[in-house]
């Protein structure tokens, strides 16, 4: 699977105003998860990626942490359902696969597992609450390039 729209691997520093927007959009605002939940010592030490429209606006984004954990993978409500989170997750996995990672992991929001799911994400566990939504966790093992 190829998704076309761009998507860039940016660092905290270079684009925090852009990435602290969207992820306020849609954590914060949207779903309610409280602000001191959001942020964390993660960020700085993380690979951000970011995805833009064909005019070049920021709508989406995600983080890679040092361990290989996926997380904050947030698309601007009207931008959903047309590939931005396919395109992210995509560069993700082809960035571990360049680090020669082996194994994938992360907290999917229970409403989230099928898009996982069509990447090769299996559901490991059971579910719980985490920002006062419901999660699992799932695990994807790395075929190497």
């Amino acid at each position: 699977m190829r998704y076309s729209h761009p998507v860039h691997i940016v660092s905290w520093e270079d684009e925090v105003l852009t990435l602290r927007a969207i992820r306020t959009e849609v954590f914060i605002h949207e779903q309610q998860v409280p602000e001191s939940l959001e942020w964390d010592e993660f960020d700085a030490i993380s690979t951000h990626v970011l995805a833009s429209n064909s005019d070049g606006q920021p709508v989406g984004t995600a983080r890679l942490l040092p361990d290989g954990h996926i997380g904050r993978m947030a698309v601007l409500k009207e931008w959903r359902g047309k590939g931005y989170g396919s395109a992210m997750l995509q560069k993700m996995l082809e960035e571990l696969r360049n680090r020669h990672k082996q194994k994938v992991m992360l907290n999917a929001q229970a409403s989230a597992v099928k898009f996982y799911e069509k990447f090769g994400f299996k559901v490991s566990g059971e579910e719980f609450l985490e920002a006062g939504i419901l999660h699992v966790k799932m695990i994807l093992f790395l075929k190497s390039n």
